[in-house]
């Protein structure tokens, strides 16, 4: 069961991030929407802007969401010719943290050997690794135990990347396992205490 944030919590939570402008990447994974509707409440007091996979699309309506969503199509309808803006480099420019919730097992793998074949690996491949980036591993518990997959993690900690461990519960196809992404209410609780250590204000 995902935990409900009070009012008292997310008034808590507007004002002491309010001065952030958060990037949440999200792969094709199910849980996708689940991210959707129980984060980007918060939007409506934070500057976030969200990139997803092609894929990803297929789990979550744009109309419901409230905030800039960006895509491969948009990477592409932006740049026309040279010194026009690259979305990519515009977005890890603009953001002071990133957010990969969830990180499927295909992505895991692309970021882990520098593969940048969308936009939104595009992003993390040309991340400013003096701001944080948090990833949320999320996938079948076959998946998560195959032996490459602790590989990938790591490589991507000794990238300087903070990991938020996948938990044990019921996944979508109907195993228990480990491999389910973390809590919601996880990720923004460490969302938060990662802003507030670092008290930054707002880019110009």
């Amino acid at each position: 069961m995902v935990r409900k944030f009070g009012a008292c919590y997310e008034s808590y939570l507007s004002r002491s991030l309010s001065l952030w402008k958060p990037l949440v990447c999200c792969t094709e994974t199910l849980c996708y929407g689940l991210t959707c509707t129980e984060v980007f409440p918060f939007a409506w007091q934070l500057e976030v802007k969200v990139v997803t996979t092609e894929r990803a699309k297929h789990f979550y309506n744009a109309q419901e969401i409230p905030v800039t969503l960006y895509g491969d199509e948009e990477e592409w309808q932006l740049w026309k010719g040279r010194s026009d803006p690259v979305l990519h480099i515009e977005l890890r420019r603009w953001a002071d943290l990133m957010v990969v919730a969830p990180l499927d097992a295909n992505t895991l793998g692309k970021v882990a050997n520098g593969i940048c074949d969308n936009l939104l690996t595009c992003v993390i491949r040309a991340w400013d690794l003096s701001k944080p980036l948090l990833f949320c591993p999320a996938m079948n518990t076959a998946m998560w135990e195959h032996p490459i997959t602790a590989h990938q993690v790591e490589q991507l900690k000794g990238f300087g990347y903070t990991e938020i461990p996948c938990v044990v519960k019921k996944l979508v196809c109907g195993d228990e396992g480990r491999g389910a992404m973390a809590e919601v209410w996880t990720i923004v609780e460490r969302v938060k205490r990662i802003l507030e250590e670092r008290d930054v204000p707002r880019q110009s």
